[in-house]
């Protein structure tokens, strides 16, 4: 009796290490679902992985240091339900360019947006950058930062900082470079993100976020119907190669004005507009009315069938608004979903594009001794 007492306990034992040992072997996700065994890689002799911030409302930021992207944010509905309100991959091998060649929540360098023609002129030498979209340099070449693994100099439950050490002619950019980001998830829901870069030859330097926002947490649908507003009454046109002239214009009277919120697709379509053709919807940089102030809210976005809304506070001169023109279903998302166009909205502060070229206009010069410093908040709300 006491041998069958002692056999029942010893298998009782082992079933609940079987048990914990399953428990164990489960993976454990992210509260927005991403398993971080799958961001855990090697890519050009460094580690990948994945990070998450959390702050004391139930907010969630994953970041992966490939590219320094936003791969999740999961942010409160009106409901007080939690929605991931970006577009992105549920593996870091999926974010590589030889799988997918996107952009989806990436920290951008050397330059943001497009350089014309490639070429740039410092102290009288032109230099030819790749030409890698329409003839132009687009988001700093096709091996951009946004494909290149940062290192990782801290991280805690709602900061990483990355680091991003890019040597002399990095896709022909001059000057040997280190340049920072440090992402931090707030109290109050804000994701605040703060870049720095020195430089020991003079070059140019023009970061920015990547993020495609869909604040209805549903990327099946268009984000069209989001409310959007402007602190901007002037914008930089562009021509069909999605460069932009030179000028500086009125939005008043045009396609172009949110500076009275309306929805994103009351005339995204009106292609008898040229700019709006130019664009294949919107794609353009919105002069900002901030001067810099990065206290004053930039840009507002409102999800009517969530109520979330995401304030852009930054101090850079422009924003460029880009309404996922160019997603045509041919990528798979998170969980499966593929992205059809529209999808998903950028708000990108930056410089102007092509500044390099338009002397007229505020410089992205860096030269060795100075810092360049630029600082974007994206700020979480709820609209009842």
């Amino acid at each position: 009796m006491k041998s069958m007492k002692i056999m029942a306990l010893l298998a009782g034992a082992a079933a609940l290490m079987s048990s914990c040992a399953q428990k164990d072997a489960e993976p454990q996700l992210t509260k927005s679902g991403l398993d971080p065994e799958k961001f855990v890689a090697e890519r050009d002799g460094k580690p990948t992985a994945l990070y998450t911030l959390t702050n004391q409302n139930g907010m969630e930021v994953c970041v992966t240091n490939f590219g320094g992207r936003i791969v999740s944010v999961m942010a409160p509905d009106r409901d007080g339900n939690f929605v991931d309100v970006v577009l992105g991959f549920d593996s870091v091998a999926a974010y590589f360019p030889e799988n997918n060649s996107s952009d989806f929540g990436a920290a951008i360098g050397r330059y943001a947006n497009r350089i014309n023609q490639g070429r740039i002129v410092l102290d009288g030498d032109t230099i030819q950058l790749p030409q890698n979209n329409f003839g132009h340099c687009l988001h700093g070449g096709p091996t951009g930062w946004q494909y290149q693994v940062y290192d990782v100099t801290e991280s805690t439950d709602s900061t990483l900082t990355l680091v991003m050490k890019s040597p002399d002619g990095d896709n022909n950019f001059p000057g040997n470079v280190t340049a920072t980001v440090t992402y931090k998830l707030t109290a109050d829901n804000a994701i605040d993100i703060d870049y720095t870069a020195t430089t020991d030859k003079k070059t140019v330097i023009n970061m920015t976020n990547h993020s495609y926002f869909n604040l209805g947490g549903d990327p099946n649908k268009q984000i069209t119907d989001n409310i959007l507003y402007l602190n901007a009454d002037r914008f930089t046109p562009v021509d069909s190669t999605f460069m932009t002239t030179g000028e500086i214009v009125e939005v008043a009277g045009t396609a172009m004005d949110f500076t009275t919120p309306h929805a994103i697709g009351d005339s995204i379509d009106n292609y008898a507009y040229d700019q709006l053709k130019n664009g294949n919807g919107y794609d353009h940089n919105w002069v900002l009315n901030t001067s810099g102030d990065a206290s004053q809210v930039a840009a507002k976005l409102v999800s009517p069938a969530t109520g979330i809304s995401l304030e852009m506070l930054t101090d850079e001169p422009g924003v460029q608004v880009y309404t996922g023109n160019f997603l045509d279903g041919s990528v798979t998302g998170k969980k499966g979903i593929v992205y059809n166009q529209r999808t998903g909205i950028c708000l990108e502060t930056q410089h102007y594009p092509d500044s390099p070229n338009k002397p007229q206009w505020p410089s992205v010069v860096l030269e060795p001794g100075q810092t360049y410093r630029s600082h974007c908040t994206f700020r979480f709300g709820i609209e009842k």
